[in-house]
């Protein structure tokens, strides 16, 4: 079990890494926005996530905005017998709702949100390796509605994905 643990770190790394025009949600409310997500559903092209997500669990994501405008973002994944935490910037690029990677060649957007039940994300790693592509849908509580995943799921083949590329992540409990 515990040889899985590297390979579950990567392929999480892999979702945090992750472009054709993709919308972003007009004049995002960052004071709304901000707060405590549950990643309920991911669907992506990333190898490492592929080989990984039929184990994933659904997490948390606690998104906090700073004064000049940054997005900070830390995930909560539940592993085997502990959580692993990881804490990641978003630099504003100047369009409301539209962040750079602060390190990485990472470009993310928030496409569409109702603020208190549901956000969708796009995530785009521009690797000269592997590029890939990340969709995440975000719930307020832990539980998707089947009209919301059904929403989702109409996206993924949108922004190129195939179904066979979705995760629908199952309650962790933790």
């Amino acid at each position: 079990m515990t040889a899985a643990l590297p390979s579950l770190a990567l392929a999480l790394l892999c979702l945090l890494q992750a472009g054709a025009q993709v919308p972003v949600q007009l004049n995002l409310d960052t004071e709304k926005f901000a707060g405590v997500w549950h990643v309920t559903a991911i669907a992506s092209n990333c190898s490492i996530f592929l080989k990984m997500k039929d184990g994933m669990k659904s997490s948390m994501a606690i998104i906090s905005f700073m004064p000049e405008g940054d997005l900070a973002l830390k995930l909560v994944w539940p592993l085997m017998d502990k959580c692993q935490k990881f804490e990641l910037l978003f630099q504003q690029s100047g369009q409301a709702g539209h962040y750079m990677g602060a390190r990485e060649k990472r470009d993310l957007r928030v496409m569409e949100t109702d603020y208190s039940h549901y956000a969708v994300l796009h995530e785009a790693h521009h690797s000269e390796a592997e590029p890939s592509t990340v969709l995440q849908l975000l719930t307020r509580e832990q539980d998707v509605s089947p009209q919301l995943l059904q929403k989702f799921m109409q996206l993924i083949p949108t922004m190129g994905l195939t179904e066979d590329m979705l995760a629908i992540l199952p309650k962790s409990g933790e």
